[in-house]
């Protein structure tokens, strides 16, 4: 039997190459997009073994829509690829609050939404993978990013909880976490503060001026990152994380070193902050 993909932001970047790679290894693939047309060119390759959806993943309607064509069309969900997503500079004082929100209506809310009402689908099946494109900036955060970073701190929370409430269900769960890729993340995708403040320039400035500067000069490649979602998820024993690229590996580490020595240079004050083991006894 062939299995169903289901990757949302597929209007282009990663989740565009992974739905060609998909496609082109023979699986089924619904594709969604805000803007049908963006996935058109998807479509027509593979037209038998495609299908195309509008959705926005703040959306709810189009979310149950989109749930409803796929089981009519395939009569089943085993991957679900949450990619839709969007970035925002700026510090965590000059960022504005409607920016932010919609940054988490549309990286966690939608995601979670969207998860929600595939998870019924494959609860029946008793199979089923969850994959969650997150970030490094999930495990560690930087100037400039903060809210954005969050919202991936919260994916990352999120599906942890959700990999040991489905594990015993037969559904397995996944957290990819790139570093910089070769797209348009940080481009035209990418708001920034309207107003900024010069306390925050060296900083927060810095980091946003740079990540704009090589934007379309990337280090991670979306095609060996699509390659490697297609691996573990044919894999027997997936990982909950799945660092992609030299610097999320690298720098995933670095916070274990410097995580590490912060909990042993504050081991006695941790452990000491519980009643003695006499006191509770009584």
């Amino acid at each position: 039997m062939k299995k169903v993909w289901f990757i949302t932001g597929v209007s282009s970047g990663l989740g565009k190459e992974l739905a060609k790679q998909v496609l082109a290894a023979g699986y089924l693939a619904a594709v969604g997009a805000r803007k049908i047309e963006d996935v058109a060119d998807i479509v027509a390759a593979y037209p038998g073994t495609s299908l195309a959806l509008k959705l926005d993943v703040t959306n709810a309607d189009e979310i149950v829509s989109s749930v409803k064509a796929i089981e009519q069309k395939f009569g089943r969900i085993d991957v679900l690829v949450n990619n839709a997503g969007i970035g925002y500079f700026g510090s965590i004082e000059e960022s504005e609050e409607t920016e932010v929100r919609r940054m988490f209506e549309i990286n966690f809310f939608g995601l979670a939404k969207l998860t929600n009402e595939v998870l019924p689908i494959m609860r029946s099946q008793r199979s089923g993978h969850i994959v969650n494109i997150s970030s490094i900036l999930g495990l560690m955060s930087a100037p400039a990013v903060g809210f954005y970073s969050a919202t991936k701190f919260a994916v990352d929370g999120y599906s942890e909880s959700l990999s040991k409430e489905v594990a015993p269900l037969g559904i397995k769960v996944s957290i990819i976490a790139p570093s910089n890729i070769r797209t348009d993340w940080a481009g035209r995708s990418a708001n920034e503060t309207s107003e900024t403040m010069a306390d925050y320039q060296a900083t927060a400035g810095i980091v946003k001026n740079h990540l704009r500067s090589i934007s379309g000069r990337q280090d991670g490649d979306p095609v060996r990152m699509s390659a490697a979602i297609l691996k573990i998820v044919a894999s027997e024993n997936p990982p909950l994380r799945l660092l992609l690229g030299n610097d999320s590996f690298n720098e995933a580490n670095a916070k274990l070193v410097a995580a590490k020595a912060d909990y042993d240079a504050w081991a006695e004050t941790s452990v000491g902050a519980d009643f003695p083991k006499e006191a509770t006894q009584h």
